[in-house]
């Protein structure tokens, strides 16, 4: 006789010790991030991602 597993497997990307957030930006500087992400060869994400960090960096 066979079992059959009764838990599901979650769907979806695997969870991160991350928070999503979102933010409106006007579309001259939504156009310098996409040209920064293009040159760099990242998605849109991982580029505001490094450029946030490199902005607090340069604050401390």
């Amino acid at each position: 006789m066979s079992t059959i597993n009764a838990r599901k497997k979650p769907r979806g990307r695997p969870s991160v010790e991350s928070e999503e957030i979102r933010a409106r930006v006007q579309q001259p500087l939504l156009g310098r991030l996409d040209e920064y992400a293009a040159e760099n060869d990242l998605p849109r994400a991982e580029a505001i991602r490094r450029l946030v960090e490199a902005g607090l960096e340069r604050l401390a």
